[in-house]
């Protein structure tokens, strides 16, 4: 079984790379405007969870939620 996922991992990050190969060989190809918004959209949202996993970090750590479990015998 790990080697089949292995084999379709492979095969998915060569086509990937192919991808990308054609468009990186192809510089003077215009961006679409729906590239244009979804790549902003997704940078958005990319700071949208950083931010508030960050945020999380800090209030957990502000309330004492990082510390180890105390138990009372």
């Amino acid at each position: 079984m790990r080697i089949a996922i292995s084999i379709g991992l492979l095969t998915f990050l060569v086509a990937v790379g192919c991808y990308a190969y054609e468009g990186v060989i192809r510089p003077d190809a215009p961006v679409p405007t729906y590239g244009i918004v979804v790549f902003t959209i997704g940078v958005a949202a990319l700071v949208v969870v950083g931010v508030g996993l960050m945020g999380l970090l800090f209030y957990s750590s502000r309330r004492g939620f990082d510390e180890p479990p105390r138990y009372e015998r």
